[in-house]
């Protein structure tokens, strides 16, 4: 039976990501990818904040478009625009950004076996399906197999506990639109959002994500976009983290952890530096003859004192999201309109690590109309009770 140090499940940016910092730090590396190509189906917005996209190690061959600001709409009258004058997210193509990461990691040493999805894992080995079945040893287990995968099933491990449904479609409109902004429709999905991405001049990428009704409100929603659908898919984005992201030899990294940011749903920052956490978590383990779960548990500490606040603090807040009304948004949408507040939010906005922003805006004057609406959003006492 063929035995590796390190096996990652899962070819996408995450595991990719992961087995090139395993195979640079000298570990044997195997890559299991159930698809037969990389990079496909897509499953992503494809938006990426500057910091994401700069973890992902790349060249600019993906990136087929830079945005600088966004638009938020009510569908009430309220609108809302931020204007930062520089880059602040790029829109790019997940296959060209996946098959780059991809040959990075197989540069340094990983190997690749497409075609082979994991079925099974059993103490120290995965059994793989496919036309070449067959079973695989390892020393530690890197899964990066996302929120419906099967390794952490086949382990008996908690997941998420919150999963929503996603719907995107590329629209190739009859009109050329400004490039320069996403655009957010909060009440178009009461239970998340729904967004608007200009791909290029011509193509837009709208979506939304949920827990009920989706197929309803997303083909309201793409009723507005007149035009041709050119790509259609669907997803799911895990919200909340697995109570324990580590166990059995095996470290659970990306969305395949629940690491997506739960306000925006995006999963390549937290998972990219997720991966190469549990690399180097495993390169250590291995190195020093012990693969327990208190050694293991080391990954988890890395997460969490790097980003585990703003995921908790995010998934709080996208609770208690659901219990503010149409009329509420938009209130707070017009409220949100001060120059105070827009200077505020395209100074100190991180995609990424929200929680700064959120609580420099709790302490200002000008929201202080709409502060029971913060109140019962929660974000008030949760900022109030995370900074203290």
């Amino acid at each position: 039976m063929e035995r590796y140090d390190c096996v990652v499940v899962g070819a996408g940016p995450v595991g990719s990501a992961a087995a090139e910092r395993a195979a640079s730090l000298g570990l044997s590396t195997l890559v299991l990818e159930e698809h037969a190509s990389i990079g496909h189906p897509v499953q992503c917005a494809g938006l990426l904040s500057t910091a994401a996209f700069a973890e992902c190690l790349v060249s600019d061959r993906p990136v087929r478009n830079r945005v600088q600001g966004a638009r938020i709409v009510s569908d009430l009258g309220g609108e809302l625009l931020f204007d930062a004058g520089c880059t602040k997210a790029l829109i790019v193509d997940r296959g060209d950004l996946d098959l780059e990461m991809a040959r990075a990691a197989a540069y340094a040493g990983a190997e690749f076996r497409l075609k082979s999805p994991v079925r099974q894992v059993v103490d120290d080995r995965v059994v793989t399906g496919g036309p070449n079945a067959t079973e695989i040893g390892f020393g530690i287990l890197i899964a990066a197999d996302g929120p419906k995968g099967t390794v952490a099933r086949s382990l008996g491990m908690d997941r998420s506990p919150t999963h929503l449904a996603g719907v995107q479609a590329d629209v190739l409109l009859p009109e050329a639109v400004d490039t320069r902004f996403v655009e957010l429709y909060p009440n178009a999905a009461p239970e998340f959002f729904a967004w608007r991405i200009p791909v290029s001049d011509r193509v837009v990428r709208v979506g939304l994500c949920g827990e009920t009704g989706v197929r309803e409100q997303f083909q309201a929603f793409l009723s507005r976009w007149p035009g041709s659908v050119i790509h259609h898919v669907s997803g799911t984005i895990p919200l909340g983290t697995m109570p324990r992201t580590y166990g059995k030899r095996t470290l659970f990294v990306g969305d395949a952890a629940g690491l997506a940011k739960p306000t925006s749903g995006g999963g390549i920052y937290t998972g990219v530096r997720s991966g190469r956490y549990a690399a180097e978590t495993a390169a250590a383990c291995l190195e020093a003859g012990d693969l327990s779960d208190e050694a293991l548990a080391a990954y988890e500490v890395r997460w969490k004192a790097d980003y585990g606040r703003e995921l908790a603090l995010g998934y709080r807040l996208q609770l208690a999201r659901r219990r503010v009304t149409p009329e509420e948004i938009d209130r707070l949408i017009r409220a949100f309109g001060s120059p105070k507040v827009i200077q505020a939010i395209v100074e100190s906005g991180d995609m990424d690590r929200p929680s700064a922003l959120l609580s420099r805006l709790c302490r200002m004057p000008s929201l202080w109309s709409v502060l029971p609406i913060l109140m019962r959003l929660g974000i008030a006492e949760i900022v109030g009770r995370d900074s203290s």
